[in-house]
């Protein structure tokens, strides 16, 4: 039996595109080969690429002038890649730091950018907040404004998108393809694939093209927006098995109605599982009610000596991968879009009955 996978990443994926890989997996359009064994270069390949890209433009209206890349690397190797494509050595860069992710992005474009301003930092809540778009201190001539959508660590969600006469930049790893988004309202948006798009190993970059061919001297190809762009995204050996994987879950997305439906079932999801949260004073969760992430749900027991039982009860149960990051602990439920309401129900189930025996 299929358990309900709460991961945040690797995270779990429709089941009907798991069965579709299951069926094709040793002979792929009957080509007697796994599509891991054909040619990148290949017409049918070539096609699947083709298809990934024209759909994922359809879910997310990307507007013509934007490029699509399928890169390797993740959103850390994207950490690096920004700055050596948008900034110059000389240039200033805006950051704003609500958590984990946005602080290991910060880092790594002080190796690039001759001065990294920090737009806001949220340490005095502990990250349990985002800053109010006043608030935020941004440098004239900057390069760009960099955010993280979604802190998946801490639970911590943007509610609004950030203004700025510099590009945005927004790393959106657990929100992208979530709910719909207006694409032109930023310069560059990226997201590891392995959250609401498919399996590890394959990153998604939507570049406005006006941003594209300034890389700095010295950036290694694969990481120039330009020529990847050039190349269709095949200036090197992709990840052929993960992008045909995520061309399989965009198919199903659009079959499940688009963005617009995905972003009405998340919100359904999300607020299931806070109301239990919140009316409960077994349970809480730390994060500032206007900022909670609809995708990752953080949160703890009233006596933290439970949460060993809950864990291991709850696998028991068919939950898994229900275990908070080691550098926070507690409990995180990863609500991304393949994991459907009845999943948020029998954990919701769960939590009810351990309060019950542990209350």
């Amino acid at each position: 039996m299929r358990a309900f996978n709460f991961a945040a990443g690797p995270a779990t994926l429709p089941v009907e595109v798991l069965e579709q890989v299951r069926e094709e997996l040793t002979d792929w359009q009957h080509s007697g080969a796994s599509v891991m064994e054909v040619s990148h270069r290949g017409k049918a390949f070539v096609a699947v690429a083709r298809e990934a890209e024209a759909a994922l433009r359809r879910l997310l209206a990307v507007p013509a002038h934007y490029r699509v890349l399928f890169m390797q690397g993740g959103a850390t190797g994207q950490f690096a890649a920004i700055p050596m494509n948008l900034a110059r050595s000389d240039s200033t860069v805006d950051y704003v730091n609500t958590g984990a992710w946005s602080k290991k992005a910060l880092g790594e474009a002080q190796r690039y950018a001759a001065r990294v301003n920090v737009a806001a930092d949220e340490a005095a809540s502990r990250y349990t907040t985002v800053p109010e778009p006043a608030a935020l201190r941004l440098s004239p001539g900057a390069a760009y404004l960099h955010y993280t959508a979604n802190e998946t660590i801490g639970g911590v969600e943007f509610p609004y998108v950030p203004a700025s006469a510099a590009p945005l930049v927004a790393d959106m790893s657990s929100t992208l393809l979530s709910r719909p988004i207006d694409v032109a309202r930023f310069g560059l948006i990226y997201a590891g694939a392995q959250k609401n798009l498919g399996p590890a190993g394959l990153t998604v970059v939507i570049v406005r093209e006006d941003l594209t061919g300034h890389a700095r001297p010295g950036t290694p190809s694969v990481w120039d927006y330009r020529a990847v762009a050039e190349e269709g995204s095949l200036l090197n050996t992709p990840p052929t098995f993960a992008w045909y994987v995520a061309g399989l879950v965009l198919r199903w997305l659009e079959a499940q109605g688009g963005l617009g439906a995905m972003g009405e079932r998340n919100r359904a999801k999300a607020q299931r599982l806070y109301s239990v949260i919140d009316a409960s004073g077994f349970y809480a969760n730390p994060v500032a009610v206007n900022c909670r992430s609809w995708m990752n749900v953080p949160f703890t027991l009233a006596d933290a000596q439970l949460e060993a039982p809950f864990l291991a009860e709850a696998r028991a149960a068919g939950l898994i991968n229900l275990e908070g990051h080691r550098s926070v602990g507690g409990m995180r439920a990863s609500l991304y879009n393949a994991m459907p309401p009845e999943g948020v129900e029998a954990l919701v189930a769960f939590m009810h009955d351990f309060e019950r025996r542990h209350g």
